[in-house]
């Protein structure tokens, strides 16, 4: 059956971590996504373990749903071949820097020329005009920029990145719903349009929608920063063979939990009574349940918290999430057999609908697996696009290893 998106062709310019997670849920929704590579390639196919050149873990997730064409843009061959490429699409995303953009003559602009409805999604670090505008931009430091090292150095005295490419997954997730919010209007209009999306603002609104706390006011009603997320004590409860995430938050569960541990008094304390009450004195709170959950086995606190309706849960490690039977139940994890790699396991999108109109989930491809066919869809013929091998406008990739195949 067909996918939500069927019928909506993206040219993804992307590299690395943000437009490629774009293109990667747009993929998933049904979009046909062609991805275009330099000769040497996008720079995440290098990250992580690799059974061939090109194929690491990190492009092995995050390539999928996608055929991929190398064009050497600098060439006026390849220039020519993306221009029809873009009269064809109905969406262009790239994450380079306006400078590169416009040195390339890949602006909104340049390509409105090929296309006067193309919806253009442009992923900057910084939009607008403001100081940072058209410096450089990795995770790192969006999130150094957006406080997130503050904020865990407040909570545990070290100031650290969290250890996600969170920036890059949040922004790739603002730019999807962007971009089809923009190609809605456009099937209501037939106007096309340019989106820009940015990583320090998207990061921004993010951290300072629970941080921005007294300071929302003007003049201010506080200091900055949520008191709870901030409490050195909010952090996974030791148990006496683990560790547990209890999350008890209105008053009827602080009541069941301090009922379930044994002290029923503290129902009747004045620092626990209610939620603001609960906020002022949150350290003392935390560390006292902490005190409390360390006499008992995990899976003894997650049976009695259930019987009272408690928030618990258990808390993973890398390596039970990856065996979690919740995620085993509902069929997270396939292994499949990939065309080129061999067998891997692949993870399935989170979002379901009551109808199954998922298209059909393309693997990871190789650089360039699919130059030829593209080209050909573009009406060119072989020998035209051997001239375009030759040319270095564009390649194909070596032969795949037989012996890794399915």
């Amino acid at each position: 059956m067909a996918g939500l998106l069927d019928g909506i062709r993206v040219l993804d310019l992307t590299t690395m971590g943000t437009g490629p997670y774009t293109t990667q849920i747009l993929g998933e929704l049904g979009a046909e996504i062609i991805k275009v590579e330099t000769p040497d390639g996008d720079a995440a196919r290098g990250v992580g373990p690799a059974r061939s050149p090109g194929m690491g873990t990190i492009f092995l997730n995050i390539g999928r749903g996608k055929r991929s064409i190398v064009l050497d843009l600098k060439k006026p061959e390849g220039r020519q071949v993306l221009e029809k490429l873009a009269a064809r699409a109905d969406v262009v995303i790239h994450n380079m820097r306006k400078s590169a953009a416009r040195k390339l003559g890949l602006c909104y602009d340049d390509l409105k020329r090929c296309n006067e409805t193309v919806v253009y999604c442009s992923i900057l670090g910084f939009g607008g005009d403001g100081p940072y505008a058209g410096l450089p931009a990795y995770d790192d430091l969006i999130q150094g920029l957006v406080a997130l090292p503050d904020l865990t150095g407040r909570a545990s005295g070290e100031p650290r990145y969290v250890p996600l490419a969170l920036a890059d997954r949040t922004t790739g997730l603002f730019a999807a719903y962007a971009v089809l919010a923009a190609v809605v209007a456009r099937l209501r209009t037939g106007i096309g349009q340019e989106v820009e999306v940015s990583m320090f603002e998207a990061l921004a609104g993010f951290v300072l929608g629970d941080h921005l706390y007294g300071e929302v006011f003007s003049p201010p009603e506080g200091e900055m920063g949520f008191p709870r997320h901030l409490a050195p004590h909010r952090k996974p409860f030791r148990t006496s063979d683990g560790w547990i995430g209890v999350m008890p938050y209105t008053d009827r569960q602080w009541s069941a939990l301090f009922e379930a541990v044994g002290a029923p008094e503290l129902c009747e304390d004045d620092r626990f009574r209610s939620v603001h009450a609960r906020t002022a004195h949150i350290s003392e709170l935390y560390s006292m349940v902490s005190d409390f959950l360390v006499t008992r086995s995990t899976e003894d606190w997650l049976t009695t918290f259930k019987a009272v309706d408690v928030p618990a849960m258990q808390t993973n490690t890398l390596e039970m999430l990856r065996n979690d039977p919740h995620l085993a139940a509902v069929g997270f994890f396939q292994e499949i057999d990939h065309p080129s790699e061999g067998r891997i396991w692949r993870m399935s999108p989170p979002v379901r609908w009551a109808r199954d109109t998922s298209g059909p989930t393309r693997e990871a491809p190789r650089l360039g697996e699919n130059s030829r066919e593209i080209l050909e869809e573009l009406g060119l013929d072989q020998e035209e696009i051997q001239a375009l091998i030759e040319s270095g406008a564009t390649a194909l990739p070596p032969a795949a290893d037989p012996d890794k195949g399915g």
